[in-house]
């Protein structure tokens, strides 16, 4: 299985390259709708990596793929200059797709 990066960021996508993982560089809405549909479809893709900012673009659609699909698997990854994000991402993550406080 291959692994599949959308990313708003050219150096994120050098570095994935790097280590073997094909990709994308996308800044539009639209543009990460259709990546991500194709992705999805492809029966080689395994893991979907995304930028936090690619989320960001598109997150309600993104939350329901990866509650609504097994394969292929949605990780969210930040880009070079760090995360946006707070230190109790997946305490919230649970939260809203479990619905339980822990």
């Amino acid at each position: 299985m291959k692994s599949f990066l959308i990313s708003d960021n050219h150096d994120t996508l050098v570095g994935m390259r790097l280590a073997g993982i094909d990709g994308i560089v996308l800044h539009q809405r639209e543009e990460v709708l259709e990546s991500l549909k194709a992705a999805m479809s492809n029966p080689d893709i395994g893991i979907i990596i995304l930028t936090e900012k690619i989320v960001d673009l598109a997150h309600d659609e993104i939350m329901t793929y990866k509650i609504k699909y097994k394969k292929p698997l949605i990780i969210e990854i930040p880009d070079r200059h760090g995360t946006t994000r707070g230190s109790d991402v997946i305490t919230n993550y649970v939260r809203e797709s479990v619905g339980i406080r822990i």
